[in-house]
C-alpha cells in the first residue's frame, strides 16, 4: 500500500496504529487496510473524549464535596490504570509492541471512555448539563494526561496536539520529553469488585435490549445476596448507568420479574407491561436446556477419576465453581418460569 495515500485517508496516527495492530511479534500477516480505519476511529475516540471533558462546566464551590459516586469512579480508574500500566510496561520489556498497543487501546476505549467517563459525566437537567465538581474534574485531567503519555509512542501527533490544548504549557513542555507515568500500588479489591459491577450493569442493559425496553424507561432492580456481605458503595453508579428508579436489596426472590445470576447474588427486574410472556417463556426454556446440558458435561468431567487425580488443583476447583454457578442459574431460571405461569 502507498503510505502517503493511507495517511491522507486515515491520518498518520491511524496508519501507525493500523500497522502495529496487524503486526504481532513473530508472525507475518497480510496488510489489512481496515485496521488503519480502526486506527482512525481510535483517534476520533480520543479527540471526542477530550472535547467532552473540555466542554464541562466546573463548579469550584464543590471542591470539598465531590459526588460520592464520582469519588468511587476516580478510585477505581486510578487502580485500573496502575494495573494496566504495569502490564504495558511488562509487554514493552519483552518487545511485544502489538500487545502493548492492544492493552493501551483497551485501557483507553473500554476503561476510560466506555466506563470512567460515563460514570462521572454530569447529568442533563432541563436540556442543560450540570457542572462537575472540581475535584473530579482535576483528577480526570490528570488521568487524561497520563493516558496521552502512554499513547504517545503509538500516536505522537494527536497526543502532542491535545497535550497543548488541555492547558497552557511552557515553551519546552512537550509530551515527547515528558516523564513516563509511574506505577503506583494497585488497589486490587476495587478492581475485582468493579468486575462484578460491570457484569451487573451489562446484564441489566442486555435485559433492556432483549425485551425492547426503552433506555428512557426507568427500571427497578432488586438484589438477593446469596453469599458474602452486601456492598452498597457501587449502587449509585449502577443506578446512573442503568437509568434506574431504585436499586434495592431483598431476602427472597421477586415474583414476576426477569432475573440473572452472578456468583454472589441473584438480580430481579420486574416485568414491564409491554413484555411478550410467551416469547419470554420460550427463551427461558432454551436457556434452561442449554444450562442443563452444560451442567451434565461438568458433572461427567468431575466424575472422571483420572481427571480429578491428574489435573491441577486449581483446574478441579474451577470445574467445581462452574458446577455451583450452573446449578444456581438453573434454579433461578426454573423459578422465573414458575413466576411466568
Amino acid at each position: 500500500p502507498d503510505p502517503i495515500e493511507l495517511i491522507e485517508k486515515y491520518g498518520a496516527d491511524g496508519v501507525r496504529v493500523g500497522m502495529l495492530l496487524c503486526s504481532p511479534a513473530g508472525n507475518d500477516l497480510p496488510f489489512d487496510e481496515s485496521l488503519c480505519e480502526q486506527g482512525r476511529n481510535f483517534s476520533n475516540k480520543i479527540w471526542n473524549a477530550f472535547r467532552l471533558i473540555n466542554g464541562w462546566d466546573v463548579n469550584s464551590d464543590r471542591v470539598s464535596n465531590p459526588v460520592r459516586a464520582n469519588e468511587i469512579a476516580v478510585e477505581w480508574f486510578d487502580a485500573k490504570f496502575n494495573e494496566q500500566l504495569n502490564l504495558i510496561n511488562d509487554l514493552y520489556s519483552k518487545y511485544r509492541m502489538s500487545e502493548a498497543l492492544m492493552a493501551t487501546y483497551k485501557l483507553v476505549w473500554d476503561d476510560f471512555c466506555a466506563w470512567y467517563l460515563e460514570m462521572i459525566k454530569p447529568e442533563f437537567v432541563d436540556g442543560k448539563s450540570l457542572p462537575i465538581d472540581k475535584e473530579t474534574y482535576d483528577a480526570t485531567i490528570i488521568f487524561f494526561e497520563k493516558i496521552l503519555k502512554v499513547l504517545h509512542p503509538f500516536m505522537p501527533f494527536i497526543t502532542e496536539e491535545i497535550w497543548h490544548l488541555i492547558k497552557p504549557r511552557t515553551e519546552k513542555d512537550f509530551i515527547i520529553i515528558a516523564k513516563w507515568p509511574l506505577v503506583n500500588a494497585v488497589k486490587t479489591t476495587i478492581v475485582k469488585d468493579f468486575e462484578i459491577v460491570i457484569e451487573v450493569i451489562s446484564n441489566i442493559r442486555n435485559i433492556r435490549k432483549q425485551k425492547n425496553i426503552s433506555p428512557k424507561e426507568k427500571l427497578n432492580v432488586f438484589e438477593k445476596v446469596n453469599q458474602g456481605t452486601i456492598i452498597k458503595m457501587y449502587d449509585d453508579i449502577i443506578i446512573k448507568l442503568c437509568n434506574l428508579n431504585s436499586f434495592e436489596y431483598v431476602d427472597k426472590k421477586v415474583d414476576g420479574a426477569f432475573s440473572f445470576v452472578l456468583k454472589h447474588a441473584e438480580f430481579y427486574v420486574p416485568l414491564s407491561q409491554n413484555i411478550d410472556v410467551v416469547a419470554e417463556k420460550d427463551r427461558l426454556e432454551k436457556d434452561l436446556n442449554y444450562n442443563k446440558g452444560f451442567l451434565k458435561s461438568v458433572q461427567i468431567k468431575l466424575a472422571n477419576e483420572k481427571f480429578v487425580a491428574n489435573a491441577k488443583p486449581e483446574m478441579v476447583e474451577n470445574e467445581k465453581k462452574k458446577l455451583a454457578d450452573t446449578e444456581a442459574k438453573i434454579k433461578a431460571i426454573e423459578e422465573q418460569l414458575v413466576s411466568l405461569k
